[in-house]
């Protein structure tokens, strides 16, 4: 029995990977594209896995989005949005035309920098940056966002660094995921990333995305202010790694 591109066996193991996954992404607002991309391609190719999970992300993101909507850090977006898009269409393009696991290991350097550095100083006192740190690192995030649906670890540390508290900061990573989903969308399918079989898969492994993203909502706010700030390290940590030793 097959259930789109996966045997019965690899289709239960990539529920529960969808599941674990999305329950982080539903606790912590981000991180449920690299961990299940990561895991996934030992089943699928990177250039399949990805469409797949970007399809699953972006419901969540429209379901997590519209939950917190009231909560969108709107004066945080400028810069960042713009750069944003910008990184999604050089990621695009790098995904069709390069070899994308071979172009990411700075990034990973950079993230793992990055969270070593707000252990040591403790998230809670990482210096404010300026709103002009959107550019970059929004450009950076919409990069690594086409290339591996993980929506920008460095879009995090910026968040971060801007002091969002818990529920602003899921809600702002939620409102640059939906463009990251529309413009991603539209990129995939001039670049013929999506397809019917990729379309059936991600329906397959939709009921499973589903139970994980509200278990994690439920997480969410039962979690305090300073183990989340850790628990974003953490994913953070493991993205990092994903990029240096693909």
């Amino acid at each position: 029995m097959h259930f789109g591109y996966f045997s019965l066996t690899s289709y239960v193991i990539s529920c529960v990977i969808m599941l674990l996954a999305f329950a982080i992404r539903g606790m912590i607002g981000f991180g449920s594209g690299l961990i299940s991309v990561s895991l996934l391609i030992f089943f699928l190719p990177i250039k399949e896995a990805v469409p797949v999970v970007f399809l699953l992300g972006a419901l969540a993101a429209l379901a997590l989005g519209s939950y917190d909507f009231k909560q969108i850090a709107w004066l945080e977006m400028p810069w960042l949005w713009i750069f944003t898009i910008l990184g999604l269409i050089v990621g695009a393009w790098i995904l069709k035309t390069l070899p994308a696991q071979s172009l990411t290991v700075i990034l990973g350097i950079f993230i793992l920098l990055y969270v070593l550095y707000a252990a040591v100083i403790k998230p809670d006192r990482l210096p404010m940056v300026s709103k002009t740190w959107g550019a970059p690192l929004g450009f950076l995030g919409g990069i690594i966002g086409s290339l591996y649906g993980g929506g920008g670890p460095s879009i995090v540390a910026y968040l971060q660094m801007r002091h969002l508290n818990k529920r602003e900061f899921r809600a702002s990573f939620q409102f640059i995921a939906a463009t990251d989903a529309v413009v991603r969308g539209v990129l995939y399918f001039l670049l013929g990333f999506l397809s019917m079989r990729t379309v059936l898969t991600a329906a397959w492994l939709l009921p499973a995305t589903g139970i994980g993203l509200v278990t994690g909502n439920v997480l969410h706010f039962r979690i305090k202010p300073k183990p989340f700030q850790y628990m974003v390290l953490v994913v953070l940590a493991i993205a990092g790694i994903k990029l240096v030793i693909p």
